[in-house]
């Protein structure tokens, strides 16, 4: 079978030497120490006239943070190999295998009422969704991948009921948790490393769409965000999605819709589910009524409360089986791992071939 692969950078990389540890499943660098680059500071700024350091140019907080490259960042050794024990006890021997499972003692049925006060009904409202997961996992722990670079969208492995699933999870608290290329690309990733190794994905949609824009256009947020929609089709191992809050337009269909296969699909009562929040869509259905009106702020809240109350109502979604039910959020963790438990034998094949096309 294939072994999980780990890099741990402890010192300079560099030349073709630095492709090394990017072809591997998770990249570890401490800061300060650690750089890694395919040309050095002295290459750069006798080509190009740039004059920069090597920290600068390929450290730990750049590869973390700026081009992703590095998944994880630490200030020191001893924190490091500490992490990367904790990643390995996450993960099975080989691709053959299933994750290792724990008894970790946090009940299937612990309530989750603080879930009510975190989570905000008004949809403009910022939220952590990390203190979501946390509320979530087994005893509030969790390994965040890629932390700091693409924060609009959080990936963690984590356990439920003992059992290692990954957290694919909209980050309202950053950039309103929208969708652009960089986060594409993150998920994208984790999402196919999880499945590489049988472990099953829980993902937590709270999303406004794709971020509009013209330098997100012209560098292919079409093709990165199919990246993201390629993965979650190709992925054989359980898919569990849940809608906290908004889902709106092509960005809720690539969050791992029940239309590209999720298994099975949840959301709170307070779910809005459509094509674009209620107010952008008056604007477009009902501009002519709008524009002809004496008031036409007046018939715009008219309209707006018209399709909200239409169209956008708490138990919309599940009367078009857009969802599997609507849940009491207090209930979310004990719905979810008897979900997992319930899809824990899953056998999906993919047609018999070499390997896919992904979009590049």
């Amino acid at each position: 079978g294939v072994i999980p692969q780990i890099s741990v950078m402890l010192g300079p990389c560099a030349g073709g030497a630095a492709y090394s540890p990017a072809l591997t499943d998770f990249v570890f660098m401490v800061r300060d120490t650690s750089q890694m680059f395919i040309t050095g500071p002295d290459v750069v700024q006798a080509v190009t006239g740039e004059q920069i350091t090597q920290n600068g140019l390929g450290g730990a907080d750049v590869h973390s943070g700026t081009s992703g490259v590095a998944h994880f960042a630490y200030d020191d050794e001893e924190t490091c190999i500490s992490e990367v024990r904790y990643l390995l006890s996450l993960l099975p021997q080989n691709n053959r295998e299933n994750p290792p499972a724990v008894e970790t003692g946090d009940p299937a049925d612990r309530p989750g009422d603080a879930l009510l006060d975190l989570v905000p009904a008004d949809g403009n409202r910022a939220y952590d969704m990390r203190k979501v997961i946390e509320e979530l996992v087994d005893e509030g722990e969790y390994l965040e991948v890629h932390e700091r670079w693409a924060t609009n969208i959080i990936c963690a492995l984590a356990r439920m009921g003992g059992q290692v699933v990954a957290v694919v999870a909209n980050q309202p608290a950053s950039c309103a948790g929208v969708l652009d290329i960089h986060a594409s690309e993150k998920a994208a990733r984790f999402v196919q490393t999880c499945d590489a190794f049988n472990i099953p994905i829980v993902t937590l949609v709270d999303v406004p769409g794709f971020l509009p824009g013209v330098d997100q256009e012209h560098n292919g947020i079409i093709r990165h965000g199919a990246k993201l929609l390629y993965a979650y089709c190709n992925a054989t191992v359980p898919r569990i999605s849940l809608v906290l809050r908004k889902a709106y337009g092509g960005a809720y269909i690539v969050m791992d819709s029940q239309s590209i296969g999720a298994d099975l699909t949840y959301a709170w009562p307070i779910n809005e589910i459509a094509v674009m929040g209620a107010e952008g869509a008056a604007n477009v259905i009902f501009r002519r009524e709008i524009a002809g009106a004496d008031d036409p702020d007046a018939m715009r809240a008219q309209k707006i409360k018209e399709y909200k109350t239409e169209l956008m109502h708490p138990y919309y979604a599940a009367e078009r089986g857009l969802v599997d039910d609507v849940i009491d959020p207090t209930e979310t963790r004990e719905v979810l791992i008897s979900a997992l438990a319930m899809l824990r034998n899953k056998h999906a094949d993919l047609p018999a071939r070499k390997h896919g096309n992904p979009p590049q």
